[in-house]
Order: structure tokens, then sequence, then C-alpha cells
């Protein structure tokens, strides 16, 4: 089943304990951060400590409220400048209480090479998001095979990775 528009957002309103994503491009391109890219490769940045909107907010919130929401990033150096652009938020998203957390595989073997992205809702109910080798999305697709082989990678991407404020200071 793809998802789409209020089916898609509705997986963030109805979660019960944890939304995860495992991200593995260098490259997301999304229409609605062009600009914004645009701008930070001609040098401007947001203040980390100032920076607050909806997404934070809702980060307050889901905290508040027992909730986690998390991803590994898989990078290789040197980062590409989206992910140099990402990172700037991932700051005040961390603050805020996403558990970002990145998995180097500079030099090294990734353990998960092949494994797409995806989102993982309560333990129990996956999402394929799938994308052009540019990093264009195509689809969201509910996964409806057994899901033990995401916990796995999930447990394989905790485990690889270290917290993005860790990461950012070495």
């Amino acid at each position: 089943m793809l998802l789409d528009g209020e089916e898609w957002a509705g997986r963030f309103e109805t979660f019960q304990r944890e939304a995860w994503r495992l991200e593995t491009l260098p490259e997301y391109r999304v229409p609605q951060e062009a600009e914004e890219i645009r701008d930070f490769l001609a040098g401007e940045r947001i203040d980390p400590h100032a920076y607050s909107n909806e997404y934070t907010d809702d980060l307050k919130r889901l905290r508040g409220e027992g909730k986690s929401k998390g991803r590994v990033h898989i990078v290789t150096r040197p980062l590409s400048d989206y992910l140099r652009y990402e990172f700037m938020y991932y700051q005040p998203h961390a603050w805020a209480g996403e558990e970002i957390r990145i998995m180097d595989v500079t030099g090294r073997r990734n353990p998960l090479e092949g494994v797409q992205d995806f989102w993982m809702f309560d333990r129990s109910e996956v999402v394929l998001m799938n994308y052009e080798p540019d990093g264009t999305q195509t689809s969201r697709e509910v996964f409806a095979g057994d899901i033990n082989p995401f916990l796995g990678y999930q447990r394989i991407a905790l485990a690889e990775s270290m917290p993005f404020l860790e990461y950012v200071k070495g």
C-alpha cells in the first residue's frame, strides 16, 4: 500500500512509543528545501540556539508524552553539501529531543550496505522510502512482510553509530 498526504502524516500522529528512521543517502532532493540549500551554500546559517519551528515544538511535545523519534544517518566523508546543510538543522532537532545518530562508514565496510531507507513505527510497522539514485523520492509504501529483518537493521544501526552531538564534536 502506497502512502501519501494525510495517510502518511497520520503515521506521525498515531504512533504510540517510537518513530524511527534509517537514512542511507548523501542527498535528498526535497523541492521545499531548494531555496534554503541555495542560501546555505551562499553562506547563510541558522542560529541553532535560537532556532525553533513547528518540528522542534512537536519533538518537545512527543518527548513530554514519553514518545521518541529518532534516526540513524549513514554517511561517508567528506560530507556532501546536502549533509552539511542537514547537519545544521540536526543540532536544534537533537536539543529538542530527536535521537539522531550518525553511522560514519568512511574507510570501513557498511554493515547495512544495500538496505534502503525506511521508517519504523512502534517496532510493528515499516514504511519503505523509495528514492531515485539522485535522492528524489518516488514513493512511500507500507511493507507487508516480516519486519524482523528491519528490527535487526535498527539494532545494527544503533550499535554501529554514535549520537549526532558527539559525532560533530569529533
